[in-house]
């Protein structure tokens, strides 16, 4: 995922209206590698995205794909939840990213195989910086 920080950055999204979610929280703190970058974004810039990029357009689920980015507008169950989780997004490197809870509340109601090894990673994470924060 590291790899298309740059590819990111080229797209100048405006601060407070986007945040990294997916694999990519999970990236960003080592807990396992991404190969892409999933965007969520608010309803205002998501109209503007499919003005200027309308080729780029694909469906199921509705995202915007442009090289290793794909930006979304919703995501399943936590729709409703996207202007908080972009509001709440931890800046790491100068970028918003969606905290771990949101990864592990999405992981959790979509119970596939790769998505129960996350969730593990992802709770031995959080354990982990529970004790460092003891000490």
């Amino acid at each position: 995922m590291l790899n298309y920080i740059e590819e990111l950055k080229k797209l100048h999204l405006p601060e407070g209206q986007y945040a990294i979610f997916g694999s990519g929280p999970l990236a960003i703190r080592n807990i396992r590698a991404s190969h892409d970058i999933d965007i969520i974004v608010t309803k205002k810039l998501w109209k503007k995205l499919i003005e200027k990029y309308n080729t780029k357009i694909q469906s199921d689920p509705v995202s915007i794909k442009i090289g290793n980015i794909e930006i979304f507008y919703n995501w399943m169950e936590l729709t409703d939840k996207i202007e908080e989780m972009i509001n709440t997004a931890e800046i790491i490197n100068e970028l918003p990213f969606v905290q771990l809870k949101y990864v592990l509340e999405w992981k959790e109601s979509m119970g596939r195989e790769k998505d129960k090894k996350d969730i593990e990673l992802i709770n031995k994470y959080l354990e982990k910086e529970k004790i460092k924060k003891v000490f």
